[in-house]
């Protein structure tokens, strides 16, 4: 029988999978879904000075992440597991046919991450971290 945490930690796994095909995936695989043109990606709301759509991902992400691993030590490797991916991933686009890396869309992966970090912190205040 799969545990509690463990059907957690399956849908982060998969979340993170899902990411990274969509992020290294030559084109868009929402837009060849969606509009039937894979060169389309589907905005969700206007960019402004970051990436709104990367911004989104990685806070859904972020927050999975951060709700399933609530020790204090897992917590601080998982931020920093998080910051190394938004970046990791934006820069492996450069590689990428018909991808591109872009200042907004890292900028976008960054904020979310830290987003995230605050708000778990901010909900996290009145109560302690686990060892």
């Amino acid at each position: 029988m799969i545990n509690y945490f463990s059907k957690y930690k399956f849908i982060f796994y998969l979340c993170n999978f899902i990411l990274i095909v969509l992020y290294l995936f030559p084109g868009s695989l929402l837009g060849c879904y969606f509009y039937d043109d894979c060169k389309i990606q589907p905005q969700i709301t206007a960019n402004f000075i970051v990436s709104t759509n990367h911004l989104y991902a990685y806070i859904v992400l972020s927050l999975i992440g951060f709700l399933t691993y609530r020790k204090k030590n897992q917590f601080n490797i998982l931020s920093i597991y998080l910051i190394f991916l938004s970046i990791v991933l934006e820069v492996l686009q450069y590689f990428v046919p018909n991808r591109s890396f872009e200042f907004s869309d890292l900028f976008g992966n960054l904020a979310g991450v830290i987003i995230a970090i605050i708000i778990f912190y901010f909900f996290k205040k009145n109560e302690n971290f686990e060892n």
